[in-house]
């Protein structure tokens, strides 16, 4: 199953709080060499190029759905490939992603990997979602743990690699970062009801397993992760916290 950028752009002002915080840990320069892992739409890599005089910015994205949507925005210093996070390479001033290294495995090598793509005194600036605890990502196990849609997935569920705050911090100080900030924060979201929480999980978190069933059982599968978010959340408005991780350092 493809992303589908108009059902991640539904929820646009939610998704893109994070990155206002995120852009201000940034070490503005001039002729800075960016790349941003995990562009999306473009939006915000847009609003990061503008944000960095004479700088040369790259956006990268593994979705040619969104590559397509992102090239509207690519103009003489920014520019957008497809590629993978975990198959980066080159040198930079400022690697640069928000919410996407949650989709590449193996954190404990993946950010000293990136560390060291860094030119020295480079920086390190990334968001991460951390809310997997919250009960729209366990009822999405559950859900998958139910016939037919256990036998669908052979037993698959996604278990994502995000590690805690300490241990960022840790990995970021252990591989040469310094002037760290490394913080959790929730973001407080309120949609109109708990229908409108699965919508926003069908944009992110349901891609794979959507990716890994039949077309035939999406729909299905919806319905009972819908009835599970409607008894949790009978009525609206939803408060939906939101946690997420933030991360900056700079390579000695």
């Amino acid at each position: 199953m493809p992303w589908d950028p108009d059902r991640y752009e539904q929820f646009s002002r939610e998704r893109y709080a994070p990155f206002e915080d995120l852009i201000k840990l940034v070490q503005v320069r001039e002729g800075l060499r960016v790349i941003d892992l995990g562009c999306g739409t473009g939006e915000l890599t847009r609003r990061l190029a503008d944000a960095l005089p004479e700088s040369d910015v790259v956006g990268i994205d593994s979705s040619p759905e969104m590559l397509s949507r992102a090239q509207e925005q690519a103009r003489p210093g920014l520019r957008f490939e497809q590629g993978t996070i975990e198959a980066v390479t080159g040198e930079w001033d400022l690697i640069f992603s928000n919410a996407a290294i949650q989709w590449a495995e193996d954190h404990p090598a993946l950010v000293p990997r990136l560390l060291g793509l860094l030119r020295p005194g480079g920086q390190l600036v990334v968001q991460i979602p951390s809310n997997f605890a919250h009960p729209t990502n366990v009822f999405i196990d559950e859900t998958a743990g139910e016939e037919p849609f256990r036998e669908a997935l052979d037993g698959w569920l996604h278990r994502w690699p995000v590690l805690t705050v300490d241990a960022y911090a840790e990995l970021l100080y252990a591989h040469g970062g310094e002037e760290l900030t490394v913080f959790e924060k929730v973001y407080p979201h309120v949609l109109d009801d708990s229908d409108a929480l699965a919508t926003w999980m069908s944009g992110t978190a349901l891609v794979p397993y959507f990716e890994r069933m039949p077309e035939a059982l999406h729909e299905p599968f919806m319905e009972r992760y819908r009835e599970r978010l409607r008894e949790r959340w009978p009525s609206g408005p939803v408060f939906f916290g939101f946690r997420r991780i933030l991360l900056a350092a700079t390579r000695r």
